[in-house]
């Protein structure tokens, strides 16, 4: 899901949860119904001593159960497609596009409970956090070590649903996404889950 955390993550309806609900209340009523996502992020991945080691904004889409893509626009180019059976990764600035099969990496990443909510508890250890900055939090520890990729997670909740996840992965680097502008259950263009490689694009890996 993150461009190395991501492969580990929405005007939307009307959405006005309880002023003095909690996290959990907020995911389930943000989840109830949801069938896909549109929207936009800028994301900020610092280091294991705090310090910003790089900044991006894009636009995410997603749709239930296994299809994402996530677009990378500033300030470099890049597109992580995941159509169901395979996930690519491509890179314009070197004319290079990597697939591999789809697997456990992106059912276990934290976004994948917006999806599957019934699935939260089964796959981390899930508690409230205090609420802050606005939002209320959502707090995730794998209960499998190493099997999802990162130490722990946060999702935060605000009036127009997810705005913000925090993921502190392996080595400790910690990466926040600011969702903004989400879109609930849009029509999709045809082709936004898919990725067909030109012929002048070299491709790593098996198809």
């Amino acid at each position: 899901m993150f461009r190395a955390a991501v492969l580990i993550a929405f005007a939307i309806a009307p959405f006005a949860p309880s002023a003095h609900a909690g996290a959990r209340d907020e995911l389930k009523s943000f989840t109830n119904g949801l069938k896909g996502l549109d929207g936009q992020f800028v994301q900020q991945v610092y280091d294991r001593g705090g310090k910003l080691k790089e900044s991006s904004n894009g636009r995410v889409a997603l749709s239930a159960p296994k299809l994402f893509r996530w677009e990378y626009r500033k300030p470099y180019e890049q597109l992580i497609v995941a159509d169901g059976r395979k996930v690519w990764i491509y890179e314009p600035d070197l004319q290079q596009a990597t697939v591999r099969d789809q697997g456990a990496e992106e059912q276990n990443s934290p976004l994948a409970a917006l999806f599957e909510p019934a699935k939260l508890d089964a796959r981390f250890n899930v508690k409230e956090g205090a609420a802050g900055a606005g939002l209320q939090w959502l707090l995730l520890t794998p209960k499998q070590e190493g099997d999802a990729g990162f130490q722990s997670a946060k999702l935060g909740f605000g009036n127009g649903g997810l705005a913000k996840m925090e993921v502190v992965d392996a080595v400790g680097q910690r990466t926040e996404i600011s969702f903004s502008g989400w879109k609930r259950n849009p029509s999709f263009a045809a082709g936004t889950f898919k990725y067909v490689p030109g012929k002048d694009i070299d491709v790593v890996g098996e198809r």
